[in-house]
């Protein structure tokens, strides 16, 4: 489904983010990990359009979609969840979620919607995505929205971030629902051991670079021990 063909990425300053990666993602869940620093956002971002490869190719569904930026690779099936997600002064929640399903939600879909992610309806549906919503609110939000999209692809950068007060088994229920409904791809952005728990092949960048690939099973068990200078733990980094 997506593959990156030797591709680089250095940033505006000279500095090289990712170093000639190659990687064909069309498994189920996808986990990408490593240090702080070695390129996960940047992988992240790349996936979704918001910065173009400096050098090599981008294949979605076996186009090249190298040169096209966010909104060409939303239409063709990509959605993205920002680390910290976007406000949107004058939008109601229920707005956001009418555009992600791509028509007018009714109040019962997009209650489902929230209900999911552990929101309370009758109190978000018609609040402005704004400074009033907390972090972990927003965060919940922003999956619901991924939710309602539906896409073929969607990458999530450390979901779990700002919902502490919330399960991780939700979490993770979430996006197994997901996959049910869109029978595509997950890729997630996290450090968190019971996120990688439900991966069907792990990504550990380091330095620019792919240092592991594999399946849970081959990949996880090392990540438990401290390597290249960062423990991986069940609370996280």
């Amino acid at each position: 489904m997506l593959e990156f063909r030797n591709v680089s990425y250095s940033a505006p300053n000279g500095r090289e983010i990712l170093k000639n990666i190659n990687l064909t993602i069309n498994e189920r869940f996808v986990a990408i990990t490593g240090p702080n620093g070695s390129g996960k956002s940047t992988m992240a971002k790349l996936i979704a359009g918001i910065i173009l490869p400096t050098a090599g190719e981008i294949y979605f569904d076996g186009k090249n979609i190298t040169e096209e930026g966010i909104t060409e690779r939303a239409r063709a099936g990509i959605s993205f969840a920002f680390q910290q997600p976007v406000r949107f002064k004058g939008i109601t929640v229920k707005d956001l979620l009418s555009l992600a399903a791509g028509k007018n939600a009714s109040v019962s879909e997009a209650c489902r919607y929230l209900s999911e992610v552990g929101l309370c309806a009758k109190d978000y549906i018609n609040r402005q995505v704004d400074g009033s919503l907390s972090g972990g609110e927003l965060k919940r939000i922003e999956i619901a929205m991924i939710n309602a999209r539906g896409t073929k692809l969607s990458v999530f950068d450390e979901p779990e971030a700002g919902i502490d007060l919330w399960s991780f088994n939700n979490l993770i229920k979430v996006f197994e629902n997901m996959y049910r409904r869109t029978q595509g791809s997950i890729v997630i952005i996290s450090h968190q051991e019971r996120i990688l728990n439900i991966a069907d092949k792990i990504v550990v960048l380091s330095d620019g670079g792919i240092a592991e690939y594999g399946s849970k099973d081959e990949v996880l068990p090392k990540l438990l021990d401290v390597q290249a200078g960062c423990r991986f733990t069940k609370e996280g980094v």
